[in-house]
């Protein structure tokens, strides 16, 4: 999938405390004409630039039905402009013209004007599943609309040859109508064997933003996943715009506008746009109130799923060792680094059998879910495999956000079992400093590894060099895709996953003319349309310097508090930003482990077993995926300390320089939390 919008206007809404963030403007309830300069035509841009294979839109009228009841019915048209134009009403709850108040005058009837209210819906695709091209918004034959933004890796059964978007639509069009989400009266579909829209939507398992019109009961379904895995922004109505608005991504131009207001009003806490929290909404329309506009009430709903609800609490059921556990876990670790047996082929699940091994340890565990997680995020699709005549050996379906990290150099190896043998595999590494960058380093160090464990694969390390000082017009749109974040850490980690998923550099080809060992640089980039990226490791095995600190102050309670704040919080700042930066250059981000069954499996073990911060950097961090990375005879990569993407490839280093003039001075103005200031840029 690729990107996803909204744009209701007509709409007076009804907000209760418990939909919305706490740091959402008051104003919400306000109704005005004057709107900040941001048209359609901008969220269609912010689309287009993803480089989606369709991008489409769909109109929806609302207005109340011609009644003599105090309370009318509202009615609905789709596309309206263009089904007059054709002589036809589109009227979805049936009768004749007259009946639905809908004069065939440019869509709408003059003394209803007022009442009049238009949700605009857009639906970019980057299409990676299914047999045949789809185009978005979809409309079913009941009139309902959706627009979906993810994949469904389980929970709802998709077809190798089916499509996510078109499965998820026919689920949705089953679903209970009867609006009993607005209150605590039971459901007579229950009966009947019906799901509610929100059952739906707590199945999936898998990265998702969704935006649906259930028309037969007049109400607007949105959210994202429980973990925030894919973008999508809001703007409340405020007195600035009254306009109610979702988007996957924001329009450089509502940035440039709400920088204008910010230095108008001498704050920085007035922003056009916010992270939707994760969860589902939904926004029923009723009849108009008493200054002639249509009425909304939104509300926020729980989770049904039972799994996911647990996921989300995440709660660890043993936090605290006792001296004997720690002792036996650390006697056990001991023996694996001095006598790890390659028994990674007894515990990988193969196609035809079993597991083979009897009693599994830790990282065992992990090492299966993670290989499954792996395997669902780079299954070829009929898609893919459609041309039978050779092409597709070309094809790099699957590249790797690539640091020679411990992170990426698992999922690296996990991806050679899963993928295809006849595949490239893409390696993509950003540096700012050239060779000398420490993720540059390592990322080289990594192939070589790779290359022993996997000698018959072809590695293709994409080397991608950049200069922070001639990014001018790349900083200001990537200042854009990382809204409503603003820091120097956030633009330097937008602008550094912005170039490596562009794919754009240079790699080494085999050259028997050239003195560098038979190869020759040239010039590559990649086309790989999936880029799995490691986020969510460190959050979920303590491999961050907080957590150590936290460790040591408040030992292992403090430590598991921490980690779940980092879970808890990692959509808002982490993911919507990195699904954007990543997007933006027609891809799509694939974080395997933050696989619904990879946190499930994490939280049942013991935290001393996935972390022991009592050992050195590179050993006790992150305990378990070193053993994982052991597993998968990844030796070298088992012992490298955690380095951030901004430090490994040095642009944090050349922004310290650039906008503070040197690195002592930013790390004494604590450079990384400070808000830029001026407009859409660097200094």
């Amino acid at each position: 999938m690729c990107g996803i919008a909204l744009i209701v206007s007509g709409v007076r809404f009804d907000l209760p405390s418990s939909a919305i963030n706490d740091s959402t403007p008051q104003s919400l309830h306000s109704v005005s004409d004057q709107q900040l300069v941001f048209s359609i035509d901008d969220i269609e841009a912010a689309l287009r630039r993803r480089g989606p294979d369709s991008l489409s839109t769909k109109q929806l009228f609302l207005q109340p039905g011609i009644s003599r009841s105090p309370s009318p019915e509202i009615v609905s048209f789709v596309d309206g402009k263009e089904a007059v134009q054709s002589g036809e009403c589109c009227c979805h709850r049936g009768g004749d013209e007259g009946s639905c108040g809908f004069a065939l005058a440019n869509g709408r009837t003059d003394g209803l004007q007022s009442y009049f209210a238009e949700l605009h819906f857009f639906g970019a695709t980057l299409q990676l599943r299914g047999m045949s091209p789809i185009v978005q918004p979809f409309l079913d034959s009941s009139g309902n609309i959706l627009v979906y933004n993810g994949e469904i890796f389980g929970g709802i059964h998709i077809g190798s040859d089916e499509n996510d978007a078109e499965v998820l639509l026919r689920a949705l069009k089953e679903c209970c109508s009867c609006n009993t989400h607005l209150d605590k009266r039971s459901c007579h579909c229950d009966k009947s064997g019906k799901s509610s829209v929100v059952d739906v939507l707590s199945r999936i398992r898998g990265p998702w933003a969704v935006i649906y019109w259930q028309d037969s009961s007049r109400t607007l379904w949105f959210g994202r996943d429980a973990f925030g895995r894919r973008s999508l922004l809001v703007h409340w109505p405020t007195v600035e715009d009254s306009r109610f608005m979702l988007s996957s991504v924001s329009p450089i131009s509502s940035v440039e506008q709400s920088s204008d207001l910010e230095a108008e009003h001498g704050t920085t806490s007035l922003r056009f746009w916010e992270e939707l929290p994760c969860g589902i909404y939904s926004m029923t329309v009723d009849a108009p109130s008493v200054d002639g506009c249509l009425v909304a009430e939104v509300k926020k709903h729980e989770w049904t799923d039972a799994v996911l609800k647990n996921l989300i609490k995440w709660e660890r059921a043993c936090v605290e060792p006792g001296p004997e556990e720690l002792h036996t876990s650390r006697y056990k670790t001991l023996v694996a680094q001095h006598g790890v047996q390659s028994a990674y082929s007894n515990i990988l699940p193969s196609d035809s059998g079993p597991i083979q091994a009897p009693v599994l340890v830790p990282a065992e565990t992990v090492l299966i879910s993670l290989r499954e997680s792996v395997r669902r995020r780079s299954s070829l699709h009929t898609i893919f495999q459609a041309d039978t005549c050779g092409v597709e050996k070309q094809l790099v379906p699957v590249a790797i956000l690539f640091s020679g990290g411990l992170d990426s150099m698992i999922l690296a190896a996990l991806l050679n079992v899963c993928l295809d043998p006849r595949y490239e595999i893409d390696l993509l590494n950003v540096s700012f400093d050239g060779e000398s960058a420490p993720d540059r380093i390592s990322a080289k160090a990594g192939v070589k590894e790779l290359r022993r464990i996997a000698p018959s694969r072809k590695w293709k390390l994409v080397e991608i060099d950049s200069d922070l000082s001639t990014l001018t017009f790349e900083t200001k749109h990537v200042m854009s895709l990382i809204s409503p974040l603003n820091t120097y850490m956030d633009l330097n980690i937008g602008i550094a996953l912005w170039l490596a998923a562009g794919g754009e550099g240079w790699v080494y080809e085999e050259n028997s003319h050239s003195n560098y060992e038979g190869y020759r640089r040239v010039r590559y980039r990649s086309k790989a349309r999936i880029l799995l990226v490691g986020s969510g490791a460190d959050e979920q095995c303590a491999g961050y310097g907080r957590h150590r600190t936290k460790y040591r102050h408040g030992s292992w309670l403090g430590l598991h508090e921490e980690m779940k704040l980092d879970m808890q919080r990692i959509w808002k700042r982490n993911l919507g930003r990195d699904d954007r930066c990543i997007a933006d250059n027609g891809k799509e981000a694939r974080f395997p482990f933050l696989d619904e069954d990879v946190i499930k499996v994490l939280l049942d073990i013991p935290l001393w077993e996935v972390t022991d911060l009592d050992q050195p950097s590179g050993a006790g961090d992150k305990k378990v995926l070193r053993e994982v990375a052991q597993l998968l005879g990844l030796y070298e990569a088992a012992s490298l300390p955690k380095r951030a993407i901004q430090f490994g490839s040095r642009i944090a280093r050349e922004s310290n320089r650039k906008n503070f003039g040197s690195n002592r001075a930013a790390n004494q103005a604590s450079a990384g939390s400070v808000v830029i200031h001026t407009k859409l840029g660097l200094n």
